[in-house]
Parts: C-alpha cells; structure tokens; sequence
C-alpha cells in the first residue's frame, strides 16, 4: 500500500543542518510516509550522512545541480503518495506537523492544497511565530482560505515547508517554474497560481520552524545572479481582484528594493513604477526614496536590533 504522503526534501550543500531535519520527519506521530531526498549536485558530505539510515521509508535520488525548483518537481515525480509535503533540508517539523496535514486532508477530502500555521527562527534564539490575520483565530481553528491574498499582507500564510499539495493538482499546475532561479520567488509564483485555482485549507496550530539561520540559504544568493519571478503575468487577474493587486505590489516592492540595494536603480524603479502606493505603508514609501547608503544603514541597524529581541519591519502600517 502506497503512503498518504511523499515528503520531498531537496539537499544541496547543506551537511550541517539535514540529519536534525530529517530527525524532525522520523519523530512524526503520523507515520504514513515516506521520505525523498533529492541531491542536487551536493559538494559537501551531506548526503553521506543519512546514506546509512536503515529505515525503508527512505529514499535516495541524486542528480546535477538544477536549482531547487526542478529538484522539489523531480522529487514530485518519484512520489508514491495521494499527497506531497515539502521539507527544505534546513526547516523543521514540530511531531505533529504531519498530524495536522492528516486531520485537514481528511476533513476537507475536497481541497487540493494544505498548510499550516509555522515559526520563524531568526537564530540567537528569537523564534516568532507568523503574522498574519490568522493569529487573531484560535489555534485549534481549521478551514478554507478564500481570501488568501488578504491573509498574505505581511507573512503569507503558504510557506514551502509547511504545506502538502495533492499530487495531481500539483502537477495540473506545472509545478515550480524552473525560469525562476536562486529563491527568486518560484515559491511565491506557484502560490500564485495555486489560490487563484482553490482555496489554501490551513490548520492555524504552529507545526514548522522556518530556520532562516540555516547553512547555504538559496535566498542569500547575489541579486544580479538570480531570475525573479514574472509578477505582470498576473496583471489581467489583478484587475478584478484589489487583493491579489496589492500582493503583486508588496512583491514588486519587495524585489525592486533588492535591486535597489544592488546599485540597479533603474531595474528598481521599473518595479516601483507599477506599484499602486496605495498598496505601501509609510516606511515602504521612504525606503524607496532612499539612497542605496541610507538602506544599507537600516539593514544593519534592523539586524542588531533583531539580536537584541526587536523586530523592526517596513510591513507594519
């Protein structure tokens, strides 16, 4: 009998954080699975370090180095289960995270897509749990999330290591777009496409810790290396939906400040060019007006006070 669901974890150069990651997966309550690692042209021992792991729910691929896009759709494609849950090989699961997936799955048999409520450790041991609207709910709430663009004006309610997909919808959709390169936003565009096919059904209990201290993070990479995701490919359906409008802004403002920071101010102000400023609070607007000098200065200012326990956020109105 196949397993309710395939976890796919792609590897990439990532040795130090994937034996407690998969620790988190073996820990889980729920234990119709299996696990699929995808190693994308590692250089490091990662993959070493779990090769001698006995269980029969894992298994091994290895490839060249594709990205991670095509490494999670390559890993899709392997799976032998109704669902696939995706596990970066730096994040981490709470023991019931895969409970959860199995109670929403099964009381909502009609949704295509899953996720839960999840974490943020931002290392130095401060760890917050995500911000959005749905903190307001109670934990043990459950259900559709109609207006999922409303629900994403600060931390999106869809992050990768907390959601499953069911199988067949995942690939209707096409999967991660492998145009898009180096944590460019692929996430972000499968989401897209993703809402505006069906309802995101969410489990609002926390069951994932985003590590964004782990080794070899994919969105560190230089800015002028990477492929971003095409936000005017969603223009006609921004027309009827004020919502998905200003998720499309917060994005465009969101990359056009990286390239800002770049010293690409005219790649930037083509990005802040097609923002509605209405979709932008205060301290959005200031910052796209500010010479590269004075952003530089409030990223590091916003990094020591993150060490210090402060959260200091342009997404705040």
């Amino acid at each position: 009998m196949n397993p309710k669901f395939s976890v796919i974890v792609p590897l990439y150069n990532k040795a130090r954080d994937i034996v407690e990651t998969l620790e988190s997966v073996w820990a889980q309550t729920h234990t119709e699975f299996e696990v699929i690692v995808v190693d994308d042209g590692s250089t490091d021992h990662g993959m070493d370090l779990i090769s001698h792991h006995l269980d029969p729910r894992l298994r091994l691929f290895r490839q060249e180095n594709q990205g991670v896009g095509p490494t999670r759709n390559f890993g899709v494609r392997q799976a032998k289960g109704r669902y696939v849950a995706f596990l970066d090989a730096d994040d981490y699961w709470h023991p019931h995270h895969l409970a959860d997936l199995h109670q929403i799955t099964t009381v909502y048999s009609q949704g295509q897509w899953f996720g839960t409520a999840y974490e943020k450790d931002f290392g130095s041991g401060q760890t917050r749990p995500m911000d959005t609207p749905l903190s307001n709910l109670a934990q043990d709430w459950s259900g559709p999330l109609d207006n999922f663009f409303v629900m994403a004006k600060k931390d999106c309610p869809a992050w990768t290591s907390a959601l499953c997909f069911d199988k067949e919808f995942f690939s209707e959709l096409g999967g991660f777009n492998p145009e898009i390169t180096l944590g460019a936003g692929e996430d972000t565009e499968l989401w897209i496409r993703a809402a505006l096919a069906s309802p995101l059904y969410f489990c609002n209990r926390v069951s994932a810790r985003h590590r964004l201290q782990g080794s070899n993070r994919v969105s560190h990479a230089p800015t002028l290396k990477r492929r971003f995701i095409d936000l005017d490919q969603f223009n006609d359906a921004a027309t009827q939906r004020p919502d998905l409008k200003y998720y499309l802004d917060v994005n465009r403002y969101a990359i056009g400040l990286k390239y800002q920071l770049a010293g690409e101010s005219k790649i930037a102000a083509s990005y802040f060019d097609a923002i509605d400023v209405h979709s932008l609070t205060k301290k959005q607007r200031l910052l796209i007006h500010s010479p590269v000098w004075a952003l530089n200065l409030m990223r590091h200012i916003q990094v020591l006070l993150l060490h210090c326990g402060w959260r200091l956020t342009a997404f705040e109105r």
